[in-house]
């Protein structure tokens, strides 16, 4: 790009920049082809985003001499406004991890926000702050922002609620659990020790309950309470007490920094040991070799409009992410999914038919037999070597292989059903995310 041109292409984003709004939210910088270069998170977008383009600004000083590359690249900028900074911050994370633009550094590995899981399968359940949550039996909340917040606001909750958080397997039917002795946690009056049968299951459930309706609610009445106590004490000079008080106030405001389950999803937090899956996986597929590559396909079509496919990448049983991609979908009616799966089949073998990539060890397909035998068909019309190709689908969670006069029910605890399952619902998220934000901001990179 000449001198003039920067300049014409600088100042163009500054007049696009002040029509920016002034709240929370995502910003986007893109360079050729609308593809996203950076992604980075604001309290308030328009000033923060001004901030690079300002003419006087020294970036090579003020942020390092990769974000002024960067800078010589981009060619727009767009956002995406969040209700709060909490949202940014879960929205910055997953989209960083998707789509891997080549100037993010930061949340590109795997480290996870923490969620706290409270353990309801059991007898007496016990609270925990963890990044590796139970494949069932528990009920989270989360994910947080801060896992320092969360452990500080765990203690205070503790005090109020007094739960268990030891690892000790505690069950009520127990005899011996009279002649137990607490923890120290039970002497301060930070639990009530069900451990040594201090009190028993419905008790200690109807604290679990409280503490879960207290998680779930705006709070009012214990911060109502403790503003009172902060008022009074300051009103008598007790400023030590009043600071406590308003220490707690901040920690237990903290517990609406996070997100959910289920609209913040963190699918790497789930994920089981592959080894077994995949050992099972070539028994089912009969194959000579391991199975080591699996791709995952998927596509998304909601309301006939921006219709996407995605294609996820696994190896030896974890996501690669480098090898995601995903595809506008070009010349498939909008509302046949079996055309649009046979144009993603297409469009990413052509490269391996080529030499140019490796065959995977099985492709799995998001559906039933009918977007199977799409994908089948699609390599007929190639005039490809057929890999092994499977599909699962969602209602039933049976899964469909080539030539088999029936489909393969896998017990619901099979190793190999819960890694395919996992390849197919996060080809999944990752079409329907990359549709979602195309619908409400046509901003990522095109295929």
């Amino acid at each position: 790009m000449s001198e003039n041109a920067a300049k014409n292409n600088a100042e163009a984003i500054r007049r696009q920049i002040k029509r920016f709004p002034s709240g929370p939210g995502l910003y986007f910088m893109k360079g050729a082809d609308d593809k996203v270069l950076y992604i980075g998170k604001a309290k308030n977008l328009r000033s923060r985003v001004a901030g690079y383009f300002q003419q006087s600004a020294d970036l090579a000083a003020s942020r390092g001499p990769k974000i002024v590359e960067m800078l010589g690249k981009v060619l727009t900028v767009d956002f995406l406004e969040t209700p709060n900074e909490v949202d940014a911050v879960l929205k910055e994370a997953r989209l960083i991890k998707d789509i891997r633009p080549p100037y993010n550094t930061d949340l590109v590995d795997d480290k996870t926000f923490p969620y706290l899981e409270i353990t309801t399968g059991e007898d007496f359940p016990g609270v925990y702050i963890t990044r590796k949550p139970r494949p069932k039996g528990s009920r989270l909340f989360g994910p947080f922002t801060s896992a320092k917040d969360l452990r500080q606001v765990l203690v205070v909750l503790q005090k109020i609620f007094k739960f268990r958080t030891c690892n000790l397997d505690i069950r009520a039917d127990d005899a011996k659990r009279r002649f137990f002795r607490p923890c120290i946690l039970y002497s301060i009056k930070q639990c009530t020790a069900p451990c040594a049968a201090k009190l028993e299951k419905p008790q200690y459930r109807k604290i679990i309950e409280d503490l879960m309706r207290f998680l779930r609610s705006k709070r009012s009445t214990v911060l109502r309470r403790l503003r009172k106590q902060m008022a009074e004490a300051a009103e008598a000079l007790h400023y030590e007490k009043a600071a406590m008080c308003r220490d707690r106030i901040r920690l237990i405001e903290n517990l609406d920094k996070r997100g959910t389950p289920y609209d913040d999803v963190q699918p790497e937090v789930f994920a089981a040991d592959p080894t077994e899956a995949l050992v099972m996986l070539q028994k089912i597929l009969q194959t000579a070799q391991p199975v080591r590559i699996i791709e995952g396909i998927d596509v998304a079509n909601i309301a006939g409009t921006e219709a996407v496919g995605s294609l996820v990448k696994f190896i030896d049983g974890r996501p690669f992410k480098n090898g995601y991609r995903r595809f506008r979908i070009k010349t498939a009616k909008r509302r046949d999914d079996y055309a649009m799966i046979a144009e993603v089949v297409k469009r990413r073998y052509k490269y391996a038919l080529a030499g140019e990539e490796l065959w995977p060890d099985l492709v799995l397909i998001d559906g039933g037999l009918g977007h199977l035998h799409a994908a089948r068909d699609a390599f007929a019309q190639m005039k490809a070597p057929l890999p092994n190709i499977a599909a699962i689908a969602k209602k039933h969670e049976v899964l469909y292989l080539l030539g088999a006069t029936e489909p393969l029910k896998l017990p619901a605890h099979s190793p190999a059903r819960k890694l395919l399952q996992y390849v197919r619902d996060e080809a999944h998220r990752f079409a329907q995310h990359y549709h979602h934000i195309l619908r409400t901001k046509k901003m990522l990179n095109k295929q």
